[in-house]
């Protein structure tokens, strides 16, 4: 039996598409996210690939209030009373310091609440070259400071591609760029094996690969045993890396300055640094051996002091989240940012 039809399905028929189902006034979205980082103007520029290519842009954590109320260093995972006064001074006296070098300081402030280890910044976050993946802290003390740092990086433009979920736990000082393909990832107390393949996923994506590496006993983080100086050059931990880490470094052709675990590097943190650029580095005060063997090795040293942090079972390197470094050749600094 043959159909009719209204006049009302007719006209419905050949009605104008409303550009909300891709009709006139509609604009597909042509670019992929990487492109849309890259570009600058719907996300903030970041993103990384080597450890001493010149840097350009961080976030530091504001002291919070929490500090002044530590009554037991210890149960806060510190080795002694912190100065609330004198760790704000050192983190204005850092971001100066970064900001005369040419980088971008981003200053997270969170809320009366937050928990006091939030200076410790680059725990919370590894930054990949498509945006942010926030870490997963391993203790009790620290949990809950990823979601400050989210909202901050999330107000200041960085996309945010995952989070370290379930049982995983993953900290950014754990994960270092082995070269511009291969992330090197520490498994131990606090980034465990989850952690790692949350990390690996994204990374995945990107088309990085990510290994892996035991830390020894008593290592705190991967960034502990191991910091680079330039592409094929880093300062070893003498007593904290393990023979696995010092194979993996062999078979990528990095040389290292090893430096002895003594009171300079135990006790001051000396290897807990920042590369400024290949060869350049901001370190923590108090540790002029370290700095001469730096210095003979060809790295040029600028210091500063970080006491309270130091204190605060931390320093410099812990200090600073990476957001941005120059992707392009070592050695060069991109015109925008």
């Amino acid at each position: 039996m043959p159909t009719t039809t209204s006049g009302s399905e007719l006209a419905a028929a050949v009605a104008p598409v409303p550009s909300t189902l891709g009709g006139a006034g509609w604009s597909a979205r042509v670019a992929g996210h990487a492109e849309e980082v890259r570009a600058g103007l719907l996300w903030t520029r970041c993103g990384y690939r080597s450890e001493s290519a010149p840097l350009l842009a961080v976030m530091l954590g504001w002291p919070p209030d929490s500090i002044a109320a530590i009554a037991e260093p210890a149960a806060a995972l510190m080795t002694g009373a912190v100065d609330l006064g004198a760790m704000r001074a050192e983190t204005e006296a850092v971001a100066a310091a970064f900001e005369s070098a040419g980088v971008r300081v981003l200053i997270a402030r969170p809320d009366a609440g937050t928990r006091p280890n939030f200076v410790f910044m680059r725990d919370l976050f590894v930054t990949t070259p498509d945006g942010i993946v926030l870490g997963r802290v391993a203790s009790r003390q620290r949990a809950g400071e990823e979601r400050y740092a989210a909202a901050a990086l999330a107000a200041a433009g960085y996309p945010i591609l995952a989070t370290a979920a379930g049982h995983a736990t993953l900290e950014g000082a754990d994960a270092l760029w082995l070269d511009r393909n291969t992330v090197m990832v520490g498994i131990g107390f606090r980034t465990n094996a989850a952690g790692a393949e949350c990390l690996r996923r994204v990374l995945g994506d990107q088309g990085v690969a990510v290994v892996t590496t035991t830390l020894g006993r008593g290592v705190q983080h991967l960034l502990g045993a191991v910091t680079f100086l330039d592409e094929r050059l880093a300062a070893l931990h003498g007593g904290a890396a393990t023979g696995e880490l010092r194979a993996l470094l062999r078979s990528r052709g990095i040389e290292v300055v090893e430096l002895a675990p003594d009171d300079e590097v135990r006790a001051r943190r000396a290897m807990n640094l920042v590369a400024l650029g290949p060869r350049r580095v901001l370190m923590p005060a108090g540790a002029p051996g370290v700095r001469r063997r730096l210095e003979r090795s060809g790295v040029e040293v600028a210091e500063i002091r970080v006491d309270q942090h130091i204190r605060a079972a931390g320093a410099l390197g812990c200090m600073t989240g990476i957001l941005r470094r120059d992707e392009g050749k070592p050695g060069s600094i991109e015109k925008g940012r």
